[in-house]
């Protein structure tokens, strides 16, 4: 199976041979119809049978160019060569032991990767677990128990997770918590930098969250704030300068755990391991899930040691976190050998002016946004800000029937997001590229 994997031999080229979705994956829809329940919707009915790099390929042999690489997951490609090779080995050596149990060497190394790679240069531990939402959860048990406090801040546009005190910090309601309350309490949303929409340079930005946690929370009783950023769901929002470092300044003078939720924007995105590099901002943990195994189910709280060591001995764990089989370690590895940082802002002198040369022409782009290879588009009413979500889903179902995977996000489903793996060539990037020419002009 790996050899017919093998980037010698696997499609790197767009191409459609069915409608979409063809006629194999439309009798697998109606399969899943009748045994799925249709709160696990999917953007895009074409079932995957296998990938590589930046093509994924269909079980009616239709190959797409993947922009969303799994929501950030495939950040160094689709079933990568290292990935690959490190997870077969592993699978014939052990594929799980408790680590609260019997520990094993590969999530102590895990573990050193992640305290080396982190923002700071002071001492470091961290917590394995399985996903995004479980990472979230667990740092803000660590907060609480280090500060003796129990609230939550979070900023407006945050998505989170969709467990109960994760929803509770998610700002979305529809899809992600509509009708699943109650939630979990002490969780309090502050407003946050939103260039596009408010204007506000980042001290101005800074004070207008500060003065919600200190009036309407109270710094006394908030244990952390947990802030993406560079905002996923939310739409990529970038945030002005200077706001993170004010906010962080305000945590540390307020005994406030500092908390970046790294999930999506972690691991090479953004040409930096972390995306809060590019802010000077130093946190006092960092949360890394996603991108850091190759498509495995790995999730990691990291942060400063006196913080972590606050949970007593068993407060912390979980039957498969930091299972094994997660390749972790291979992907830092091929980051390091292969220059994927440097790729990162590759792709972003590709794509960045081939977005801002499309908004000069079509004003339905009213933003444009984004660092390395995590960038966005704002869609607008022409002339206004007002939301077009309209023009997303036109544009996103326009690219998927010529062979071009494009996400979603934003609080009002109007902004086009690009997360390409950082495998993807500069001629896969120029042939999508022209895809969502077409589909403005369609429009």
């Amino acid at each position: 199976m790996t050899d017919t994997l093998a980037p010698t031999v696997f499609p790197t080229d767009r191409r459609v041979v069915t409608a979409i979705p063809g006629p194999k994956s439309q009798a697998i829809h109606e399969r899943r119809l009748r045994v799925v329940p249709s709160g696990v919707a999917s953007a895009l009915p074409v079932y995957i049978e296998r990938a590589h790099g930046a093509i994924v390929i269909d079980v009616d042999g239709n190959q797409f160019i993947d922009l969303g690489s799994g929501i950030g997951v495939m950040t160094i490609g689709h079933t990568d060569d290292a990935v690959v090779a490190a997870t077969s080995a592993q699978l014939a050596e052990l594929t799980h032991a408790m680590f609260t149990i019997t520990p094993y060497e590969g999530y102590v190394r895990v573990a050193e990767l992640l305290a080396e790679h982190t923002p700071g240069d002071f001492a470091k531990k961290t917590v394995l677990l399985n996903s995004g939402a479980e990472a979230v959860e667990n740092a803000v048990k660590i907060a609480r128990k280090y500060t003796g406090r129990t609230g939550v801040a979070v900023l407006e546009h945050a998505y989170h997770g969709r467990t109960n005190l994760t929803m509770a910090m998610t700002f979305k309601a529809m899809p992600y918590k509509a009708g699943f309350g109650p939630f979990a309490g002490s969780v309090f949303h502050a407003p946050g930098s939103y260039p596009f929409h408010d204007g506000l340079s980042g001290a101005d930005a800074a004070t207008r969250t500060i003065t919600y946690l200190e009036k309407y929370v109270g710094a006394a009783d908030l244990a952390c704030l947990v802030v993406e950023p560079i905002q996923g769901e939310g739409g990529f929002v970038v945030p002005a300068d200077g706001f993170l470092p004010a906010l962080q300044e305000w945590c540390t003078a307020n005994g406030v755990v500092f908390v970046a939720d790294e999930i999506q924007s972690g691991m090479a995105r953004t040409g930096a391991y972390f995306a809060v590099e590019h802010f000077g901002v130093v946190p006092d943990m960092v949360l890394s899930a996603k991108g850091i195994a190759g498509g495995l189910p790995i999730a990691g709280v990291t942060g400063r040691a006196e913080i972590m060591d606050a949970a007593h001995p068993g407060g912390l764990g979980g039957t498969f976190a930091g299972n094994p089989v997660a390749a972790a370690v291979s992907v830092f590895e091929s980051i390091e050998r292969r220059g994927l940082l440097a790729d990162a802002g590759r792709i972003e002198t590709v794509l960045m002016p081939a977005l801002l040369s499309l908004q000069s022409r079509y004003p339905v782009i009213g933003d444009v946004r984004g660092i390395g290879a995590m960038l966005a588009i704002e869609l607008v009413v022409a002339g206004t800000k007002e939301p077009n979500p309209a023009a997303v889903a036109s544009l996103t179902a326009f690219a998927a029937q010529h062979g071009v995977l494009l996400l979603s996000a934003g609080t009002f489903g109007n902004v086009i997001r690009f997360l390409p793996s950082l495998a993807i060539s500069d001629d896969q990037l120029i042939d999508a590229i022209g895809v969502l020419e077409a589909g403005f002009a369609s429009l």
